[in-house]
């Protein structure tokens, strides 16, 4: 490729890049639509974040990693926000503890808009700008940048919503976010196995196109015959585990699953799942609905999901079966733009294999052979929290789909419940 195809190949990439961003940012700002000026500064539990910080945080994001680097005469727009709004990245500075997040009644909201109108603001300035030297180097480590931002923006869209979740169910008042009617399409269908011999098998990817640090490299996996559920477990499916004591049997849980049930630290039934007036009910983004049994059982710790595969004579997938079954199916399922926010029964023959719920796997979070975590301080963005966690594929009914592929890696510690998890099951054959 010579230097004038290289140019314009940067310079439509910028552009269509440019694009996207006023798209996503939008987009976050839509999803902050339903929210009263009470709820922006909400912190319910120490993991989730109130709704002011992440429009923060994300603009944050742009300002620290992109603007403090390619803006001519930069100035930061509030000297404190680098520690205010800043999560994990220790190379960058100090961040203000996490579970402190909702004491922050200043800046006001208003002030955080002007912030994220600032900084949108400046990165389309800077990207104008460079529009027309799109062939160095500078440019084409700027288009990474952005498009990063990008996918770390949508990352918190579905937190924002898991967060909102969490502070709506757990009041008393249940009250709706938004979202439409989940109501199931028809009687969710048989659950049989399928079966798969795959041998040696190549996972992770080396496309040319984003994708995260953690899915690199492509590599080489051996596989075992197995088998694989066609649909996820239901509501009416974990409600027989919870009715035959399931949450009081010892053999089927771990040990520090068995102690966080001891203790009470974790909940004998699924995270929103209320008993009113002897009947089980479901909070869900859209108010207090009673328990649909053709939906997909969800907001299950990997505990909880682990302790079910048990309890069912069965297991959970590896990341590597997980991705070998997925790897030729389309990217289709039900995503946040669907506006439902909550997982759906399975249309006829659809294997839900992309969307409602984020599905966990038994594999612990840690480096592919031969990974190399991104340059500087946004090497912290996934490679320091390789401990202590599960791996989860293939997106949610809060993810959107145009952030999702066969390949992304997404992980949580097994305790963790508030995101949209869920159950698919496995067997060896």
């Amino acid at each position: 490729m010579d230097n004038s195809q290289s140019a314009e190949s940067v310079r439509a990439r910028l552009q269509t890049l440019l694009q996207r961003f006023s798209r996503v940012r939008q987009r976050t700002l839509q999803l902050c639509e339903p929210l009263h000026v009470e709820d922006y500064g909400v912190q319910p539990m120490a993991d989730a974040s109130p709704p002011k910080w992440h429009l923060a945080h994300t603009s944050w994001f742009f300002d620290t990693f992109f603007l403090a680097i390619w803006q001519a005469e930069y100035e930061a727009f509030h000297p404190a926000y680098a520690e205010l709004f800043n999560s994990y990245y220790n190379g960058v500075g100090n961040p203000f503890p996490r579970s402190r997040r909702g004491s922050l009644s200043r800046p006001t909201l208003d002030e955080v808009l002007a912030y994220r109108r600032h900084v949108d603001a400046a990165t389309l300035e800077v990207v104008d700008a460079t529009l027309g030297s799109a062939c160095s180097t500078d440019a084409v480590k700027m288009a990474e940048v952005l498009e990063l931002g990008i996918e770390h923006e949508q990352q918190h869209q579905e937190l924002l919503l898991t967060d909102l979740k969490y502070n709506f169910g757990h009041n008393p008042l249940y009250p709706a976010y938004a979202g439409q009617s989940s109501a199931s399409v028809g009687v969710s269908t048989q659950m049989h196995f399928d079966e798969y011999v795959p041998g040696l098998v190549q996972i992770g990817t080396d496309v040319q196109g984003f994708a995260f640090d953690n899915e690199r490299p492509r590599h080489e996996v051996f596989l075992q015959p197995f088998q694989v559920a066609n649909r996820l477990v239901t509501n009416a499916e974990f409600l027989e585990f919870v009715e035959d004591d399931g949450y009081r049997r010892a053999e089927l849980w771990l040990a520090e699953a068995w102690q966080q049930l001891q203790t009470g630290a974790l909940a004998p039934q699924p995270l929103y799942w209320r008993q009113v007036q002897g009947q089980w009910s479901e909070y869900r983004l859209d108010g207090l609905h009673l328990l649909d049994p053709h939906l997909p059982v969800v907001h299950i710790s990997g505990f909880e999901a682990m302790a079910y595969a048990t309890w069912a004579e069965a297991r959970l997938l590896t990341e590597a079966e997980w991705e070998w079954v997925a790897s030729g199916e389309p990217v289709e399922g039900n995503f946040v733009e669907s506006m439902r926010f909550h997982p759906t029964s399975p249309a006829q023959a659809s294997r839900q294999l992309f969307g409602d719920v984020w599905e966990w796997t038994s594999s612990s979070y840690s480096p592919y052979p031969g990974y190399k975590p991104l340059a500087g301080a946004l090497g912290e963005y996934n490679g320091k929290f390789m401990s202590s966690q599960l791996v989860l594929r293939g997106g949610s009914c809060a993810t959107s789909q145009a952030h999702i592929r066969a390949s992304y890696r997404n992980f949580f510690y097994p305790a963790d419940r508030w995101q949209f998890t869920g159950i698919r099951l496995a067997k060896n054959n």
